[in-house]
């Protein structure tokens, strides 16, 4: 069995979007955690069909006898 996690990352500016936090920094922490990467996930929710912010999707490995998070 799998347990996910979805990190929303908010994107600013309205040329230049700009990602609020730094997704490879993010993606590094929860590795050490035992996540695994799944998708960079950015739907287009915004004016112009731009998005406003990606999510990061994580997955790890739950075993029988550990809980799972609470998100």
């Amino acid at each position: 069995m799998f347990e996910y996690k979805f990190i929303k990352i908010p994107i600013s500016g309205f040329i230049k979007k700009e990602p609020m936090a730094n997704h490879q920094e993010i993606i590094r922490e929860y590795a050490e955690d035992g996540w695994r990467l799944v998708q960079i996930f950015a739907p287009a929710i915004h004016g112009y069909g731009a998005a406003n912010h990606f999510e990061i999707i994580l997955e790890r490995e739950v075993f029988d006898d550990e809980p799972l998070e609470d998100y």
